[in-house]
């Protein structure tokens, strides 16, 4: 077998074993692994605006206000006009959104970065270069994506 073979199937195994997660995600809480992502957000922040949730997460700020249109609609979260500038709205987890999050299981990176973090540095960065250049042979620089481990959602939020 040819190395770039090896290669392609460990690249598919990997978008296999992201793919497993985010159905078993969908499946217990309901929720996409971008959904989560937006929640999570909100929740660590005190009110954040749309455009800030998509800078924090490196998604579009249209693809998070999809996301949060989407979560809304569920009543998971709510938007509200801020007292101090009523041009901005604010978003926070609703009562629903709160109780589903605190249940909801927790997503694959947590387990990826534990691992990641326990490798020496020089090994650390020698992933994160291989990567980083796979992702450049493959033009994918500039896709849409954030720091978490989730696959086939992403595109359906959009």
């Amino acid at each position: 077998m040819e190395k770039y073979e090896q290669l392609l199937i460990s690249l598919r195994q990997v978008i296999r074993a992201i793919d497993i997660h985010s159905k078993q995600l969908n499946k217990k809480s309901g929720l996409t692994g971008p959904q989560l992502m937006v929640m999570t957000k909100i929740a660590q922040l005190d009110g954040p605006m749309a455009k800030q949730v998509a800078q924090d997460i490196n998604l579009s700020p249209a693809t998070v206000t999809s996301i949060v249109d989407r979560l809304e609609a569920k009543e998971l979260v709510v938007r509200k006009r801020s007292q101090l500038d009523k041009r901005k709205v604010e978003l926070y987890l609703s009562e629903n959104g709160a109780v589903l999050f605190q249940s909801a299981p927790k997503p694959l990176q947590e387990h990826f970065i534990k691992r990641y973090q326990a490798l020496d540095s020089w090994e650390q960065n020698q992933l994160l270069s291989s990567v980083e250049r796979i992702a450049s042979m493959m033009d994918a620089e500039e896709l849409d994506a954030a720091p978490v481990l989730m696959v086939g959602q992403i595109q359906e939020e959009q």
